[in-house]
């Protein structure tokens, strides 16, 4: 919650009006609370440059992107389909996805993801739950030779379930992966996956306050800020 909206629910905040002693919220307060409800009331997405999403439902955790980080990772993924041709599998990352298509509408790119509004994104889009992680259409077994992937939560359960689509995604005798999630993923990142994270810091629009990093199972060299 908000700075704001704890304003309003905190009632030793409220200001007093001199004229008629009935408690009335400041300026401020009342200003965040017309923003909040609006918010609610539209259901608008959100604007991240000019990619919109979706507004970010927090019960599934989701947490949007910067658009620095977007249009980095994207690059970077942009960079690796040319020089392989491959598809991209997208886990859980809607931002990322979104960046893809538009810095390349061309490029092959599936969105695996649990939220049913992405169903918009048409046959790019497939449902996924992590906690049946292996649950996909055959056709993609073994298909992608690039993967990035946020697990939505920082368990390890979680990422160990989402390391299983990862397993059944990628192609096997060499894949590219990009793994988003928090620092303190770090050991089993590497353990399960063999991946390391690089010195670029993914950032959210939403400011968390979990550190999160990305992780590569390759070496970016200069890119993404190399191997730490």
């Amino acid at each position: 919650m908000s700075a704001e909206l704890e304003e309003m629910h905190n009632p030793s905040l409220e200001v007093i009006d001199e004229d008629d002693d009935q408690p009335s919220l400041s300026l401020h307060t009342l200003e965040a609370l017309k923003e909040f409800l609006c918010e609610q009331s539209s259901g608008a997405g959100e604007s991240l440059g000019d990619v919109r999403l979706v507004a970010e439902d927090w019960r599934l955790s989701q947490f949007w992107y910067d658009r620095d980080t977007a249009e980095t990772i994207a690059e970077e993924i942009r960079s690796l389909s040319s020089s392989s041709h491959s598809p991209v599998a997208c886990i859980a990352c809607p931002t990322i996805y979104a960046y893809l298509k538009k810095i390349d509408p061309n490029i092959s790119v599936q969105l695996l993801e649990y939220d049913r509004r992405f169903e918009q994104y048409g046959s790019d889009y497939i449902f996924y739950d992590y906690n049946l992680p292996e649950e996909l259409p055959l056709e993609l077994g073994r298909a992608y030779k690039i993967i990035v992937a946020d697990p939505p939560y920082l368990s390890k359960e979680c990422l160990e379930k989402v390391v299983q689509t990862i397993s059944y995604l990628a192609q096997r005798e060499e894949y590219y992966l990009l793994l988003l999630t928090g620092e303190v993923q770090k050991e089993s990142a590497a353990k399960l996956l063999k991946a390391y994270s690089c010195g670029f810091r993914p950032q959210h629009s939403n400011k968390l306050g979990n550190e999160f990093r990305l992780f590569t199972n390759y070496d970016p060299g200069e890119r993404l800020g190399g191997w730490e």
